[in-house]
């Protein structure tokens, strides 16, 4: 998948290759392992449902949506093509799997709260899932959100913060210092669990633990991670955030995947 994720970014000589390799490990965890979903039948009443907020990573999302079946994965070299149903952020309208449209960072999680909200109220057992970047937590909305889940005891919905310590112009703690996420959090009445976010057995704990604790509280998930995980260039370079790889590049980094 990983391979998958530069592939497409070096097609359409665009995309968001760091951030999406360091979510791609959670991604294949719950939608592999955790998530009630039906790949034949996408709008199933009694599906888990996932959202990206972090939609510029949505190749991590597109490869696994295809691993699973939810359209062909000769379909992934479509990505950011005019007329693809793979847009560069994640369209509810055009792709099978997407729940929520995405791309205006905190907004997704504000949707995430809706839907568990809704499930609720609509007598459902679906888990709600949401993945937010440690950058994306500069929004002011993410806090909004995280107050409304506590406050209505959303004890259905799982976050999981993708901190990988980068956002387009820098560190995040030079840019704007959102830590102690984990305190943070806890302050805002969630249950927190922190994990290295590339560790199979540490994201597989964590989700299910996250998936007992329905004692009135949300749960978060932060997972440390590593912004463009695998790829030896790309690691912990905020270049490699919004930045297709060259032909030369993909040599190199398709030999590191290997």
């Amino acid at each position: 998948m990983r391979k998958d994720i530069l592939i497409m970014c070096h097609s359409a000589q665009s995309g968001h290759p760091g951030g999406s390799l360091s979510a791609i490990d959670i991604l294949v965890c719950l939608y592999r392992g955790f998530m009630k979903h039906n790949p034949k039948n996408p709008k199933w009443t009694e599906r888990d449902r996932f959202v990206l907020s972090k939609g510029h990573a949505c190749p991590a999302l597109y490869s696994v949506l295809a691993d699973c079946g939810y359209f062909m994965h000769k379909r992934l070299l479509t990505f950011r093509k005019i007329d693809s149903r793979l847009q560069g952020h994640p369209s509810m309208q055009d792709t099978p799997g997407v729940e929520f449209s995405t791309g205006s960072l905190g907004q997704g999680f504000s949707g995430a709260v809706g839907m568990a909200l809704g499930s609720r109220l609509n007598n459902k057992k679906s888990t709600i899932y949401v993945m937010l970047g440690d950058g994306e937590c500069d929004e002011g909305q993410v806090w909004e959100a995280a107050l409304s889940a506590a406050h209505y005891e959303l004890d259905n919905l799982i976050a999981i913060v993708d901190a990988n310590g980068l956002q387009i112009d820098g560190f995040t703690k030079d840019i704007m210092d959102t830590e102690p996420l984990t305190e943070k959090f806890q302050a805002f009445n969630w249950n927190v669990i922190e994990i290295d976010g590339h560790d199979y057995k540490q994201i597989i704990s964590a989700l299910e633990a996250a998936k007992k604790r329905m004692n009135g509280k949300p749960t978060v998930i932060i997972a440390r991670t590593i912004k463009g995980k695998g790829v030896s260039f790309m690691e912990n370079k905020v270049e490699w955030h919004g930045k297709a790889p060259s032909d030369d590049e993909m040599v190199i980094a398709l030999k590191d995947l290997e």
